[in-house]
């Protein structure tokens, strides 16, 4: 049984988790029998109340990932972790969602990129990590529906793939509808085509004036519109999400950590057991998040880097303990990355703190309020353990594009680039890393070519020549975006979001 971050008494099975999406009372869903043991019992020491000591603890053991195929290990990680599928249900999902979408079945393969190894989260449909999870939550959600008689209205900001994963997921999913919501001119134009041109009957995309909080901060307001979901319910629709505050959308997300280090294990580069270095370019905190669930359920991690770029504000929490999202806000070369409320942050404040809910929804107020909040010392002593962090600006992004690319003839993307630059000095230092690679370099291609040494206005062209200089072909979904028909245009103001939520509500019901 899930409950909320912010309190207790909020509960759901795994399928009322995923159709909502948010808890009822804004927080986000967790598993209290994740991570009990010793990783946090300072934390409960120090007087965490609402601890919860589960019966059964959700772990793996090493034969059930080791020598596993990706869907073995999927079955197995959601067996545990969905508590009223049944086994068919399971089956069926993993079928649906990855069969045939991915280049190849190791879904996420590992490549040795100079002294650390890439970990490829890129060959889906949309050319994103997005894609591992957004291809497998339609199903889980579809299954989710099928008990609740009702139809799902799915609601996302995006700050550039998120949106096109779970459009192209979504549509024309029996019973659902798909409302996205970007930043208006703060993604890639290979970006903006991608979800601008998205097919589906039950499909609308909006490009919202301001920035991918202000996006964010829209949706959960329409969450929380309790008129609105009244309203909603009257059709016989519930509002839920794509975004990763969706459990649904960051369970997918664990298993490439699994597979990444069960794929070094079988190829000879660590033993069984051997600790290892994770490094996530990191925005909303859910990719790493992800991990981090991974550990808790018994994979063998040394350290999770927490990588930013210029919008640093999880560096800096990192680091202080102090979570201030009161600063200036930065659109740079890595644009998916751009934020500064870190949705999943809350997951786990709420781990760390012991499962102390209160303390959670104090500080989850307190940025509402304030815009920042400061944690116990308790809880940054638990965080401490196991997270570090860096910052990388756009030009050193830039500069170890270039520097990897002439050293390993390797093409990074803009966000991964940021990964594999904070995590070097790790490598260099003999430490085994696994540095994500979140998106084709395909996506970025005109920041990707100043970095090789052509500055290219305009960004069609630079994906032309990008196909020359990197030996990895260009996705054909990509390679066709240019001439693709427009299906999407509407530029909104943030407070007309309602509004396209009503439209939408109206037109599902029927």
């Amino acid at each position: 049984m899930y409950n909320s971050t912010r309190s207790v008494n909020v509960k759901a099975t795994a399928k009322n988790a995923i159709r909502k999406g948010l808890a009822d009372d804004g927080g986000l869903f967790v598993l209290p029998n994740l991570g009990e043991g010793e990783n946090l019992e300072s934390a409960a020491a120090e007087g965490a109340t609402d601890t919860q000591c589960c019966d059964v603890l959700i772990k793996l053991e090493p034969q059930d990932y080791l020598g596993k195929s990706y869907n073995e290990v999927v079955k197995t990680v959601f067996s545990k972790l969905l508590d009223d599928f049944s086994s068919e249900e399971i089956n069926d999902c993993i079928k649906n969602a990855y069969t045939g979408t991915f280049e190849n079945d190791e879904v996420a393969p590992v490549k040795k990129v100079g002294n650390m190894f890439v970990l490829e989260l890129f060959h889906g449909p949309t050319s994103a990590f997005k894609d591992v999870a957004l291809t497998m939550l339609p199903q889980l959600m579809s299954k989710s529906l099928a008990v609740s008689g009702k139809k799902a209205l799915i609601l996302t900001a995006t700050s550039g793939d998120t949106g096109k994963a779970a459009m192209n997921g979504f549509a024309d999913v029996e019973n659902t509808a798909i409302c996205v919501y970007y930043p208006h001119g703060g993604v890639s134009a290979v970006q903006h085509m991608q979800m601008a041109t998205q097919k589906g009957a039950n499909v609308d995309v909006f490009a919202v004036e301001g920035n991918f909080d202000d996006a964010q901060r829209g949706v959960k307001e329409l969450f929380m519109d309790e008129e609105l979901n009244a309203y909603a319910a009257e059709k016989g629709v519930e509002l839920s999400s794509a975004n990763s505050i969706n459990i649904g959308r960051l369970m997918p997300q664990i298993i490439y950590y699994f597979s990444s280090y069960a794929q070094l294990v079988k190829d000879g580069q660590i033993g069984d057991g051997d600790k290892i270095i994770f490094s996530v370019p990191t925005g909303n905190f859910g990719d790493v998040l992800a991990g981090y669930y991974a550990y808790l359920m018994g994979l063998p991690v040394e350290k999770f880097i927490v990588a930013s770029n210029k919008n640093d504000v999880l560096d800096e929490f990192i680091k202080t303990g102090t979570y201030d999202a009161n600063r200036e806000f930065y659109k740079t070369n890595s644009p998916s990355m751009d934020i500064l409320v870190s949705s999943n942050l809350e997951r786990l404040l709420y781990y760390a703190s012991g499962k102390n809910t209160e303390k959670v929804a104090g500080w989850m107020q307190e940025l509402k309020e304030n815009g920042k909040y400061t944690i116990d010392d308790a809880t940054k002593g638990e965080i401490s353990k196991l997270f570090l962090s860096g910052s990388a600006s756009e030009e050193k992004t830039l500069s170890t594009i270039h520097e990897v690319y002439q050293e390993t003839d390797y093409v990074l993307d803009t966000h991964s680039a940021i990964s594999y630059a904070i995590a070097k000095e790790y490598a260099d230092a003999g430490k085994t890393v696994v540095s994500l690679s979140t998106a084709s370099p395909y996506k970025f291609p005109q920041a990707v070519m100043s970095a090789l040494g052509e500055d290219i206005t305009d960004e069609w062209e630079a994906l032309e020549k990008l196909k020359v200089a990197n030996s990895d072909p260009c996705p054909a979904a990509l390679a066709n975006l240019k001439n693709a028909e427009v299906l999407h245009d509407a530029v909104i103001e943030k407070q007309q979001m309602r509004d396209t939520v009503i439209a939408a509500i109206d037109k599902l019901a029927g």
